[in-house]
């Protein structure tokens, strides 16, 4: 699921606005985007229908020699550069304390005003663009590797103005939240970690909600799906009404993800009235509509298994803990190296550094188990993918290895991923167990039936 895992990172980026820890999806670590791909469009359904290759049957993932060593040499880079990463991101985090940004900062800003608001309006953006500028490095190196291996597409004035525009929505996001956090931290000193806690809560239900409406649209052009492949639609259609969930054709959209990349996909977001689903228009000229239609199903599973929920659930009780384990620790951490930085306090602003440090060091350490609750989820949507189009789609769990396969041939997935990447950065199951997975389901055979769709 794509825009589903975004949604999850996102409440770890609220929370964690410092922690540079890397997801992966199942085609091997990859610090631009935690997006799983899938299946889109370029063009008009007359257009497509006519380029899309036939795709041979599929019995296992393989990739030919030279596609092979591209994906492998591509997870072996990210996998690499995923622990940089981190590294990375605690080394900067300390030199900022080190060198007393913050602390400058701080002064900055008390300077400025006595009011709390007012001074984070100093605070926060200095702060949160000085971590943007140590970090642009690490930035553009995993753009160069994505442009390397074809992957990404995208001009550099793009791919900068993208930057730019994920800057300021961090800004406007982050300095409310710090500024909550502060407010908090000094009104409870010892409550401080579920206060926070629970006021960070609504909110990423709100963005959550929000996103495709208001920050989408800033990324990627939009159009009804319905103009650009009728027939598509049409068979989305038929899913969805099966699934009992209410999509409208309204509310069915193709993306231009082609200006910036070669990558396929097709997601379900929002909820409620803002939930939809986007075909990247890359994945209707790569895939044949059934497989779109698997695509879609999977991730129609995460909203009927009620993964969203429950996945926020899991992550709320996640953070809580964590935010309980900096609480007991963030005291002995500024007492032994507070005087040093010149930090008066936990209730000083320039003490954001160190308690984010702590954080993402937690975050680090619990991302293996988060995605191995993850690669369950993801599962659970596989066969709730093969359940809903069975009879929909003739021989389905082929279909689905067949996207499975020319997700993996686009995406340049490992077919022999190393296991510690898997063990730490893998939220997917691997490309190769989920086209076996597609294989062997086949409950229907024996007589039986669908253990989620009756």
């Amino acid at each position: 699921m794509s825009k589903f895992g975004i949604a999850l990172a996102a409440l770890a980026v609220t929370v964690l606005p410092f922690c540079w820890c890397v997801a992966d999806d199942q085609s091997g670590p990859a610090p631009s985007s935690t997006q799983q791909p899938s299946v889109a469009s370029s063009g008009p359904a007359t257009q497509t229908a006519q380029t899309q290759p036939v795709i041979r049957e599929v019995t296992a993932y393989t990739l030919p020699p030279d596609l092979y060593k591209k994906a492998h040499d591509r997870a072996r880079i990210h996998f690499r550069l995923a622990l940089i990463s981190f590294v990375y991101g605690l080394v900067a985090l300390w030199a900022i304390l080190h060198w007393k940004f913050g602390v400058k900062y701080r002064d900055w800003a008390e300077r400025f005003s006595s009011k709390q608001f007012l001074q984070v309006l100093v605070f926060s953006p200095l702060l949160l663009l000085t971590i943007a500028f140590l970090t642009l490095p690490l930035d553009v190196y995993s753009e160069m590797v994505e442009k390397k291996f074809g992957i990404s597409v995208q001009g550099w004035r793009s791919w900068s103005w993208d930057w730019v525009k994920g800057q300021v929505i961090s800004l406007a996001l982050f300095t409310i939240l710090i500024w909550l956090l502060y407010v908090v931290i000094r009104r409870r000193p010892r409550r401080w970690w579920f206060y926070f806690w629970l006021v960070s809560l609504p909110i990423i239900v709100v963005i959550f909600f929000i996103t495709p409406w208001v920050i989408d649209p800033l990324f990627h052009k939009f159009e009804p799906l319905q103009q650009r492949d009728p027939g598509l639609t049409a068979a989305l259609e038929r899913m969805v009404q099966r699934t009992g969930e209410n999509i409208p054709q309204e509310r069915m959209f193709w993306m231009g993800a082609s200006e910036k990349t070669t990558a396929v996909d097709a997601y379900v977001t929002g909820i409620g009235a803002s939930k939809r689903i986007v075909v990247y228009d890359t994945t209707i000229a790569a895939a044949k509509t059934p497989q779109i239609v698997f695509v879609a199903g999977h991730e129609m599973g995460h909203y009927v298994l009620l993964h969203v929920p429950k996945s926020l659930a899991f992550f709320a009780v996640l953070f809580l803990l964590f935010f309980y384990a900096g609480y007991r620790l963030i005291g002995w951490v500024l007492a032994r190296w507070g005087p040093g930085w010149a930090v008066r306090g936990l209730d000083d602003w320039a003490s954001l550094p160190a308690l984010v440090f702590l954080l993402s060091v937690f975050w680090f350490l619990a991302g293996p188990w988060a995605n191995v609750y993850s690669r369950h989820q993801e599962h659970q949507a596989d066969q709730y993918g093969l359940e809903v189009t069975h009879g929909l789609t003739p021989d389905s769990g082929q279909v689905a290895a067949q996207a499975f396969q020319k997700l993996g041939e686009i995406d340049l997935a490992d077919p022999d991923p190393n296991p510690a990447d898997v063990f730490l950065f893998y939220d997917h199951p691997t490309i190769g167990d989920r086209i076996q997975f597609s294989l062997r389901y086949d409950p229907w055979s024996k007589g039986g039936a669908g253990e989620f769709v009756k």
